[in-house]
């Protein structure tokens, strides 16, 4: 989980490489209006992200044996809507500074989500509570 331009891709497909299990980027469960919208610069809101999340929910569902899917899941809200599908589920939750994060996003191409909706998805961001299963980890490192 993060915000975009924080990794997920990158270390879920190697995680679920190294695990041995399969990997899906949320990304690719998006209906086109969401992409359309956060392709204009428009942020998401609650109801965009709702059955986004409930297709997230039941792929997770669809792999108990273990699976790992890259989502932004920002919200607790969002994370206990997944967690309705797959209780089991654990987060970790990919951290960085907004300039890390804005300056990758900045060299990133071919990707629907525009530099400008960094500052919203870090203000929605809620990290995980410690009753969450799951840890942080800071992407500063190499």
């Amino acid at each position: 989980m993060g915000v975009s331009g924080s990794g997920k891709s990158t270390v879920g497909a190697a995680l679920a490489q190294r695990l041995g299990v399969p990997f899906i980027d949320a990304d690719t469960l998006h209906p086109a209006a969401n992409i359309a919208k956060m392709a204009a610069g428009e942020p998401l809101d609650d109801a965009d992200r709702y059955p986004w999340l409930e297709q997230v929910g039941n792929w997770l569902s669809a792999h108990r044996a273990g699976a790992v899917v890259s989502c932004s899941a920002l919200k607790r809200a969002y994370r206990d809507q997944l967690r309705a599908h797959c209780p089991g589920v654990e987060f970790v939750h990919l951290s960085g500074s907004a300039k890390l994060i804005g300056g990758r996003l900045a060299a990133r191409t071919g990707h629907f989500m525009p530099t400008a909706l960094l500052r919203s998805q870090l203000t929605t961001l809620e990290a995980l509570g410690p009753d969450e299963a799951g840890m942080t980890v800071d992407i500063g490192p190499d």
